[in-house]
């Protein structure tokens, strides 16, 4: 296999200032490999690499990987999970769970994510991970079709970028882990799967840094502000970079409805909810752009809901709950309802429906995140 684990395509800045200035606040974005809850995935080691190797540097993370989302939720939570926090460099991971959304859909989140932290003068490095459906293309020396995607962005906006799973890969090949030691479950890796990630962007970090520090000795903080960013064209002209989110506030309602503070999930500030599902309950909004997708505090007992758009036919979606699904709550779930509408002026109707497949206890309704293409 002669892809490399790393590519080096800039001397990370921004990052560099940071050491000089001795501060940093570092961001992650991604799914379930990469949370920070657990306390020993990843970026758990990278982020002591950084306290270990220039002391007295302040170091901070936000970590905002959720686990089971994907780039079409992370572009909605850009802005206020990793921007307003004044994250200086952010590790993106959703190579394995970007794979199940439409190549389409996904190259277009993926864009507008990228951009949107470029726009912020914000460092950023790719990340992509391994499960199990990528053994057939990796086996025959092949890049999966989902990380490859990825490298064409990388590419594009001379963005370092890390195979962390063929780090692990080699090692296995090695004989320095078995997969069951990688991999529990064939996704998910255990201590030493996440400390073989983790190795792979510190090689990346070494040489980067190593390099680039040379040429900026000497220079001063005060002296290198961060650039006017100006991007190149965008690889896909239809991408997410001005998806922004919709306020509950604005939103029409029709029946009984609630704001309330989420307490169960701490990406969700609020939500919109009705204990008046299948009774009328509905909403209503006028929003601009050619698309919408809703985020949902999610769980087993969640109803399914209808919706038609500009006074159409209505549409059943489709809410599938897989076997590890939370009960009633605690899944920030993303669902794009259409991402292909004319950019211009729309109503979407919403109104949730008693029961999911004869199931009765699929009764809750708790909307987390209205989010608009554009």
């Amino acid at each position: 296999m002669i892809h490399p684990i790393t590519q080096k395509r800039n001397s990370l800045d921004r990052t560099l200032r940071c050491l000089k200035k001795g501060s940093i606040t570092i961001g992650f974005l991604g799914g379930s490999i990469t949370d920070g809850r657990p306390r020993c995935n990843w970026p758990e080691p990278v982020t002591r690499w950084f306290i270990e190797t220039y002391p007295g540097l302040r170091v901070a993370s936000e970590n905002a990987a959720i686990g089971a989302t994907n780039s079409t939720l992370a572009v909605f939570r850009t802005q206020r999970d990793i921007i307003d926090r004044n994250c200086d460099l952010v590790f993106v991971e959703y190579a394995v769970n970007d794979s199940g959304l439409p190549e389409n859909q996904r190259n277009c989140a993926r864009e507008g994510v990228i951009r949107k932290l470029l726009r912020a003068n914000i460092d950023v490095i790719l990340v992509y991970t391994y499960f199990q459906p990528m053994y057939e293309d990796m086996k025959a020396g092949k890049v999966p079709a989902t990380i490859a995607g990825f490298e064409k962005l990388a590419e594009r906006y001379k963005l370092n970028s890390v195979w962390m799973g063929l780090q692990a890969w080699q090692e296995i090949q090695r004989g320095r882990m078995n997969w069951k030691e990688f991999l529990h479950d064939g996704l998910h890796p255990g201590p030493l799967g996440s400390l073989s990630y983790s190795r792979a962007v510190i090689s990346l970090l070494q040489d980067v840094l190593c390099d680039a520090q040379q040429s900026f000795k000497g220079s001063h903080p005060e002296d290198a502000a961060d650039p006017d960013p100006t991007l190149p064209a965008p690889l896909y002209p239809l991408n997410w970079e001005k998806a922004s989110t919709f306020s509950f506030t604005d939103v029409n309602l029709i029946g009984p409805w609630e704001i309330r503070r989420c307490t169960t999930l701490a990406w969700i500030d609020q939500t919109l909810e009705t204990a008046a599902v299948g009774l009328g309950a509905t909403l209503l909004l006028n929003f601009h752009g050619r698309g919408i997708a809703l985020g949902f505090d999610y769980g087993k007992k969640s109803a399914t809901f209808q919706y038609r758009l500009d006074q159409g036919d209505w549409n059943r979606e489709s809410t599938e709950k897989p076997p590890w699904a939370p009960d009633a709550d605690g899944w920030f779930r993303c669902i794009v309802l259409r991402d292909d509408l004319s950019d211009g002026e729309h109503t979407i109707e919403i109104e949730p429906l008693h029961g999911d497949m004869g199931n009765a206890l699929s009764s809750t309704f708790r909307l987390g995140l209205i989010g608009i293409i554009r």
